[in-house]
């Protein structure tokens, strides 16, 4: 039982970031897109919808835990790609602002860590797969 509300609660903090930030980016397309100009990556509006989509999406599905494996992995992967794209050599010139980007850089490979886990681990009892298809259902 308390492995099923470890799991949920691994669930609910990973959403809590993804779920805002997709919000966010939906909600300010310009600022996205100009933010995604800026590091140089090609269509930045499409990008910026296309990123706000995923977060939000796939944020809401882990938490109600549904298709967590798959979803888990795919967000691993995007927080690699992201850490990589947004943070890896910025700040060049200013100590603080690299310092600050190396952190984040470095929380985005923690949180990829957390989705690879829980992509192991699946979503649990508590969850959409748990309950359709018994997923998770003995841990304890």
């Amino acid at each position: 039982m308390l492995g099923n509300a470890l799991l949920l609660l691994s669930r609910l903090l990973l959403a809590a970031l993804f779920v805002p930030s997709g919000f966010h980016a939906l909600t300010d397309i310009a600022g996205t897109a100009g933010y995604f100009g800026g590091l140089g990556l090609p269509l930045p509006t499409l990008v910026a919808w296309a990123t706000g989509l995923f977060e939000l999406i796939a944020g809401l599905l882990i938490l109600v835990g549904l298709k967590t494996t798959t979803v888990a992995l795919l967000l691993a992967a995007f927080c690699i790609a992201a850490a990589f794209i947004g943070h890896y050599g910025q700040g060049d010139g200013d100590p603080t602002l690299a310092f600050m980007h190396s952190q984040m850089l470095m929380k985005d490979i923690a949180i990829a860590g957390g989705f690879l886990a829980l992509a192991m681990a699946g979503a649990g009892a508590y969850s959409i797969d748990g309950r359709a298809f018994g997923i998770g259902a003995d841990v304890t």
